[in-house]
C-alpha cells in the first residue's frame, strides 16, 4: 500500500537491493577474498521467478551464498498475539518478526560481524567497503564493540539531540539513538543483548525497533554522513529519501536486467 520512490513492484526494490550489495562486495573484491563471507536470504513467499533471479544473480559469485525459506510454523506460536498498543499484531508483522527471530539465529553461527539488510535498501558500491573499514577503525579507536546504519535517515535531523560526530574510512559519521531494522554489529554485541533482541521477535513494541534503541542507551550506534544506502520506503514517510544523497543514480546503477 506504499507509495515508494519510482512507484514499481515490490520485488523490483528487493533485486537491486540485492544487485547493489553483490556490486559493493565485487566494488571491494581484493579486500573481501581475504574475508569469510557469507551471504544469507531468508526468503518468505517469494515467486518461484524471483527466488530464480535471485539464484541467477548469485550465482559465480566469490563468496559463499544461500536462500533459506522462512518456516513461519517455527516462530508463529512464540509471538505474543497483542503488541504494546493492545491491538493485535497483523501477519505481516508477525512474518516480519519471524524474519528477525530466524536472521539472530543464524548469527550465532557468525564468527565475526554480521549485517542485517531489509529488502529495499539499495546500497551505493563503496557502502560495504566503508562499513568494514569504519567498524576497523572506530571500534579501536573508541575500544568498544559498534552498531553501524549505512542510512542517514531524515528523521535524525528532526530532534534537537546532541550528536558526536567521528572520521570512518572515507565519510563523516554521526551517533544516534535510533535506526530502523538494517544494521552491522559485532557477534559480541548480539549475544550480550541476547535476551533483549529475543524478546524484540516476540513481542511488538512501540515503536517497533524500541528494544534496539533502548541497546543504543548503551552503544555507540552510528550513521554515515551523508548516506551509504538509499531506503526506498513510502515517499511521504520522515524514515524516508537521505538527505545529499544521488538516489536516481544508485538506482540506474543497479538494474539487474
Amino acid at each position: 500500500s506504499k507509495k515508494r520512490i519510482f512507484e514499481k513492484e515490490k520485488s523490483e526494490y528487493t533485486l537491486r537491493t540485492l544487485n547493489s550489495l553483490i556490486n559493493s562486495i565485487n566494488f571491494s573484491k581484493d579486500i573481501f577474498q581475504e574475508i569469510n563471507l557469507n551471504f544469507i536470504i531468508i526468503d518468505h513467499n517469494s515467486d518461484e521467478k524471483i527466488i530464480k533471479q535471485m539464484q541467477s544473480m548469485l550465482s559465480n559469485q566469490f563468496f559463499k551464498n544461500t536462500i533459506i525459506k522462512l518456516n513461519l510454523n517455527n516462530f508463529i506460536e512464540d509471538i505474543n498475539p497483542i503488541n504494546e498498543k493492545k491491538e493485535k499484531v497483523s501477519s505481516n508483522q508477525m512474518s516480519n518478526m519471524a524474519n528477525i527471530n530466524q536472521s539472530l539465529i543464524l548469527s550465532k553461527e557468525c564468527e565475526d560481524l554480521i549485517y542485517f539488510v531489509e529488502d529495499d535498501y539499495i546500497h551505493s558500491k563503496e557502502s560495504i567497503k566503508e562499513m568494514i573499514l569504519t567498524y576497523e577503525k572506530l571500534s579501536t579507536l573508541l575500544k568498544n564493540e559498534l552498531i553501524l546504519c549505512p542510512t542517514d535517515y531524515p528523521y535524525l535531523y528532526m530532534k534537537n539531540n546532541n550528536a558526536k560526530i567521528f572520521l570512518g574510512d572515507k565519510k563523516h559519521w554521526r551517533t544516534t539513538k535510533e535506526t530502523l531494522c538494517t544494521f552491522l554489529t559485532s557477534k559480541i554485541i548480539i549475544e550480550k543483548y541476547w535476551d533483549e533482541l529475543n524478546n524484540w521477535c516476540k513481542f511488538e513494541h512501540y515503536p517497533f525497533e524500541k528494544p534496539l534503541h533502548d541497546i543504543y542507551e548503551k552503544e555507540f550506534c552510528l550513521s554515515p554522513i551523508p548516506s551509504l544506502a538509499m531506503h526506498c520506503t513510502n515517499v511521504n514517510s520522515v524514515f524516508g529519501l537521505s538527505p545529499n544523497f544521488e538516489w536516481k543514480k544508485i538506482w540506474e546503477e543497479n538494474d539487474f536486467k
